[in-house]
């Protein structure tokens, strides 16, 4: 069963080359790119908050001019650690969330469009929600993506690689992160105001005009 969201997503993604934005919000902000605020979200893929917040929050930003103003970094891994004796890498949630970690980095390094690793990365969140994670080959078809990209990328280890580069990312925080999602706007954590996330990059976007998503906070 699909949830609602994500099929609007699908169909979205099956007509037209960029989805979740409205022509006429497009027309209205297009900032340089200095002017772009940095939002970065960094989480665990078997993560429930983290599922939850890219599922429930985070689409907001597709569905609104908001995604013209914004640089969104989705980092996985985040809660993992490097084994210092055999250099493997351990998931808090065990090596199912090390297997989706590495097929969401790999979705985010193959595939050339926020849109597309958004869509994929969405599904396999509300997979993991309701408990269906082992079901994410199903994605591929419901969105009408290329597996094979993914699943090589997979396969030869590059996500596990990319693992290691997303870890020693997150432990350059000047302050660690305490919980999951750790949102990021402009370097500055929001806290437990994740959810509130579109207010912070309001406040810190300064071109002209402001997105609509903004004036109607």
């Amino acid at each position: 069963m699909f949830f609602p969201k994500l099929a609007i997503i699908i169909t979205a993604l099956a007509l037209v080359p960029l989805i979740f934005i409205n022509e006429s919000d497009s027309a209205e902000v297009t900032p340089f790119a200095s002017q772009k605020v940095n939002l970065s979200v960094y989480y665990a893929s078997l993560s429930q908050p983290c599922a939850t917040f890219i599922v429930k929050n985070l689409e907001e930003i597709f569905h609104s001019d908001l995604i013209n103003i914004l640089n969104l970094q989705l980092v996985p891994w985040a809660n993992a650690y490097v084994d210092k004796t055999n250099h493997s890498i351990i998931c808090q949630n065990g090596p199912d969330e090390c297997e989706l970690n590495s097929l969401e980095a790999c979705a985010l390094n193959v595939l050339d469009d926020v849109n597309k690793h958004y869509a994929l990365i969405y599904c396999f969140e509300f997979l993991a929600i309701e408990g269906r994670h082992k079901n994410w080959q199903d994605c591929f078809s419901q969105l009408d993506l290329p597996l094979e990209p993914i699943l090589s990328c997979y396969n030869r280890g590059n996500g596990t690689e990319l693992g290691q580069k997303y870890i020693n990312e997150t432990t350059l925080f000047y302050t660690p992160h305490e919980f999951l999602p750790w949102v990021v706007v402009n370097n500055q954590s929001i806290g437990k105001e994740y959810e509130n996330f579109t207010r912070y990059v309001c406040e810190a976007y300064k071109g002209i005009p402001a997105p609509a998503a903004c004036n109607r906070r």
